[in-house]
């Protein structure tokens, strides 16, 4: 399975490599943006983007992107909880 991570297009660093900076919940990164180039470059300052390995791999509107990161949060709470849950199931198998 593949995860492409919401970011915003905040820059273009290198149009001759279609680079560009993307920020990623705070995090920036370069990423090509050659699968999302139509028109000028520039144009896509501003615009959303899923990420996936160095690659903008599909343009999205930013409400998209809001609920794509809220939904992985809460799949990194709920990964924590799982995990706190066997945690606690070694314990008590361990104090039995």
């Amino acid at each position: 399975m593949c995860l492409g991570i919401p970011g915003q297009i905040v820059e273009i660093t290198d149009a001759d490599r279609l680079m560009a900076m993307a920020d990623i919940s705070g995090v920036r990164r370069e990423v090509n943006v050659s699968c999302i180039a139509e028109g000028p470059l520039q144009d896509l300052v501003g615009s959303y983007a899923l990420i996936h390995v160095g690659f903008a791999m599909a343009r999205i509107d930013e409400d998209e992107a809001a609920k794509t990161l809220e939904a992985l949060r809460g799949l990194g709470e709920a990964q924590e909880t799982l995990e706190a849950m066997e945690d606690g199931a070694r314990a008590l198998e361990g104090t039995s």
